[in-house]
């Protein structure tokens, strides 16, 4: 039997870890998926366990090199963004992947930005709010101030993804991809890295920098490997290969990212302090977006909904879509904690909520969900307003959520809201961008079925 010619894509979401193989047709033929356990870093708070997820890549790629089912013809990365890998001169991690929800030292963050022309300033410039660890960059300026010595050992910060690609290459890139998420890294106005990194020396800890659609090296006689993505970004390539008429992405999942690639207004202040930032695609462009932490937040209140009820864990995934479910009691109404400030960063007014008000699970979950889509609905429309965008396509996990999708339509009545079936689009998009490299095909025209 002749094997399968494949390219293999390591999806590494904060959650779940995933391999995919894709046929030339982008048919998905072998899947494996796990999670881990997270550990706790230097400072006790948790983090990645990294030697885990180093081992698994490897054991698994070391499998499928032994499965005579497939050929690999190439490999390729996504992986969630604002985590570096600090390796030293043998290419060992000095230190753990620390947790971008680390708190970040409030008189560190007052050094810099007052060394640096203030926050505001800085947040334009770099495209990006003020995010403490979520901005990458702070990362390593407070590696450099907390612990110099160890600073002064690393040869390279590599980006989780391309950290994965140097796991198999053993090369060092930097990809814009992962430079251009929220990082404070990045001089949107002048497409080089922002002057505060080259004055505080710290892009000598960066490798150079690849274009995210080339090759980081070649393995085992031919095995072409990816430099990896950003996730999001990556979750972006297989809408922007497919479509030409302008359109939003709401990529979902533990972030709930509103992406508007055809949008290049200068981000106002006003959208920095709600969370706006701007992306940088494959192509090294720039994309406006939105995020909302609501994946996070539906994955904790499920939980407490469960416990609650007495319902396994997945239970909402047989809830279906009720309009007679929508109208709380008024003791709700008079209860709930009205959200004001920073909405983007905070819960929903669910979490302000009793759940022995509601009758049922059911009940509970659609006041859950319609609290989350109050909030999704001011996150998308920060991108949306003033455009002549018609479609949002929604993917990912809510987007096979009949509750969300339905109340979704519901606020956004002058636009084409449509679940956008693309399974695994952050691994699809990794593997487009290195398309030429594996695939003798050309690019597929039924990647994305809307619904």
């Amino acid at each position: 039997m002749q094997a399968t010619p494949v390219i293999l894509i390591f999806d590494i979401g904060k959650t779940n870890k995933k391999l995919l193989l894709l046929d030339e047709d982008y048919q998905l033929v072998h899947e494996v998926a796990t999670q881990f356990n997270e550990i706790i870093d230097d400072d006790g708070f948790a983090c990645e366990d990294l030697n885990k997820l180093t081992n698994w890549v490897l054991v698994e790629f070391q499998n499928l090199l032994t499965n005579n089912a497939f050929e690999i013809k190439a490999v390729n990365f996504s992986g969630y963004g604002a985590s570096f890998v600090y390796l030293d001169e043998l290419g060992k991690p000095l230190l753990p992947l620390y947790n971008y929800l680390k708190p970040y030292p409030p008189a560190l963050s007052e050094q810099f930005y007052k060394t640096y022309g203030g926050e505001s300033m800085l947040a334009k410039q770099t495209a990006s709010p003020v995010l403490g660890s979520l901005n990458s960059g702070l990362q390593l300026y407070r590696i450099k101030y907390e612990k110099p010595a160890i600073y002064n050992q690393i040869k390279y910060a590599l980006h989780l993804p391309q950290y994965l690609s140097f796991i198999l290459t053993k090369t060092y890139h930097t990809d814009l991809t992962s430079i251009g998420c929220h990082t404070h890294l990045w001089d949107f106005q002048n497409s080089c890295y922002h002057h505060w990194v080259n004055k505080e020396g710290i892009d000598s800890k960066f490798a150079p920098i690849k274009n995210s659609d080339s090759i980081a090296g070649t393995i085992n006689d031919g095995i072409q490997v990816g430099v990896g993505l950003h996730d999001s970004s990556a979750a972006l390539i297989p809408y922007l290969v497919s479509f030409t008429e302008p359109f939003v992405l709401l990529s979902t999942g533990t972030w709930c990212i509103t992406l508007h690639p055809f949008n290049h207004t200068i981000l106002s202040d006003y959208e920095l302090h709600q969370d706006c930032l701007c992306y940088l695609s494959y192509k090294g462009l720039p994309i406006k977006a939105s995020r909302l932490f609501a994946g996070y937040e539906h994955e904790q209140q499920v939980k407490k909904l469960a416990a609650h009820f007495n319902q396994p864990i997945d239970y909402y995934k047989t809830v279906a879509f009720d309009t007679a479910l929508l109208t709380p009691p008024k003791k709700i109404a008079k209860t709930t904690k009205k959200i004001t400030g920073e909405i983007m960063l905070q819960q929903s007014a669910f979490s302000a909520r009793q759940l022995s008000d509601f009758a049922n699970y059911e009940a509970a979950y659609h006041r859950l969900i319609a609290d989350i889509i109050d909030q999704q609905t001011k996150s998308t429309n920060l991108v949306l307003s003033g455009s002549m965008v018609q479609n949002i396509f929604v993917d990912g996990g809510f987007s096979s959520n009949p509750v969300y999708m339905n109340l979704l339509a519901a606020a956004f009545p002058n636009n084409k809201v449509s679940a956008a079936s693309v399974p695994q689009a952050s691994a699809i998009g990794a593997a487009l961008a290195i398309h030429p490299y594996w695939n003798t095909k050309p690019f597929p025209t039924n990647l994305i079925q809307v619904q």
